[in-house]
């Protein structure tokens, strides 16, 4: 069992603040807690050009489509199912909408570590708010978190005890959206958690937690390890931890939890993708960038399944405002690079300690996190087998992830 479990452990590896701002905002360069020189805080704004949108529309009105043997899900996403949503991106998906909902937020760039980081910074209307950093993943975007801002930093609106608020910070991962393009290679998610903790010190706060899921997931469980001063806890959707082979390990596991090996197995039967860009993002990324109906396709994997379960009930205009944002920002070869960069130094999933207070929302339509894999080197606090979502809970399954995330900041804050 051992050899068994050390060879799909390596195959997923493989696969897979208003015054400061202010100040910053004033001044060329502003000094942080320890002394050195941050870089300026710039305001941003998303304003995608006419004539960008213009050729996406002529590339899509152009676009050659394979010739298939099925029409089916056995052999990917189904040219009947890429047709509609091809159809609904060129005549019925209004970019100009989706732009002004993302612009309602305030939205900055920086520079870390030699990289433009694009974030949101939205303050709370509540007194003593408690700063949180939110990290989506692939083919995922800042757009990942647009259900769940107005709870988070307006609870009385929402019907929640406003006496826990947060103060959010979204940012784009390096080589993602606006934060593009990248800098250097070496960018995994260890150097990615620095980079964010490097963040929330330039923001001026001295007590933050972070969340995340996917590669945000991966992000956070790297923050854990780093440990950084400030940090106070932790909330994952998923911990890739996987058995040692120690006896009477699985004896220990849920029935839930058993029933989720289902899942991972159908992940290692169909993620191609994470395979290929792990190994060779480079190449792939000419097809996306140049093809926005493979970019389109490529996307669809993990959104809707790969067996199309979720064709019918995930957004189709949230999917399609992520993919535009992938579009417009040519974001391919840096989505593509995280995979690649993580696989080379398993980041995220080497079990490095991670004494910071942790929790672990686990959705049954998604990669099923187990306690006693996970408990091994993290300091698990809170463990939930939620009823329902899958892994884009934030947009599939926003309630379950709200009142999870306050029950455990309010521990912690």
């Amino acid at each position: 069992m051992t050899n068994q479990t050390d060879l799909t452990r390596r195959q997923f590896v493989a696969g897979i603040a208003a015054a400061t701002l202010a100040t910053a905002l004033a001044n060329p360069t502003t000094a942080n807690s320890d002394g050195v020189e941050a870089m300026t805080i710039t305001p941003f704004k998303i304003a995608i050009s006419d004539e960008q949108i213009a050729d996406l529309k002529r590339r899509l009105a152009t676009a050659r489509l394979p010739n298939v043997l099925t029409t089916d899900w056995s052999r990917g996403q189904p040219v009947p199912f890429i047709k509609e949503l091809v159809d609904q991106w060129a005549n019925g998906y209004d970019w100009r909408k989706h732009e002004a909902e993302l612009n309602r937020y305030p939205q900055f760039l920086t520079e870390i570590d030699g990289q433009t980081i694009h974030f949101l910074h939205v303050k709370s209307v509540e007194p003593n708010a408690f700063p949180l950093i939110l990290t989506h993943g692939w083919p995922s975007s800042i757009a990942e978190f647009l259900d769940i801002i107005g709870p988070l930093t307006d609870p009385r609106a929402h019907g929640l005890d406003p006496a826990l608020a947060f103060d959010l910070v979204i940012p784009s991962l390096p080589g993602y959206g606006f934060s593009t393009p990248l800098s250097s290679t070496g960018w995994d998610a260890g150097r990615t958690a620095k980079a964010w903790a490097t963040l929330m010190d330039r923001l001026g706060y001295k007590k933050w937690g972070a969340q995340g899921g996917d590669v945000g997931a991966l992000v956070g469980r790297e923050l854990g390890a780093l440990n950084p001063e400030g940090l106070a806890g932790i909330h994952l959707q998923q911990i890739f931890a996987f058995p040692s082979g120690a006896a009477g390990e699985m004896e220990k596991l849920t029935p839930f939890e058993m029933a989720g090996f289902a899942n991972f197995e159908k992940f290692q039967k169909y993620s191609g993708y994470a395979d290929i860009q792990s190994k060779r993002p480079g190449t792939l990324a000419y097809g996306l960038v140049d093809s926005p109906v493979g970019q389109l396709a490529w996307n669809s994997e993990l959104f809707f399944g790969f067996e199309g379960n979720a064709a019918q009930s995930f957004d189709r205009e949230r999917f399609l405002t992520h993919v535009s944002i992938y579009w417009f920002t040519n974001t391919a070869s840096g989505a593509g690079d995280n995979y690649f960069e993580n696989a080379q130094t398993g980041a995220g999933y080497r079990e490095l300690p991670n004494p910071v207070p942790t929790a672990v929302a686990v959705f049954p339509d998604d990669f099923r996190s187990v306690r006693v894999f996970a408990e091994r080197s993290n300091n698990i606090v809170q463990w939930t087998e939620m009823a329902e979502g899958g892994h884009f809970a934030a947009s599939d399954a926003p309630e379950a992830l709200v009142n999870d995330m306050r029950t455990f900041f309010a521990k912690v804050r």
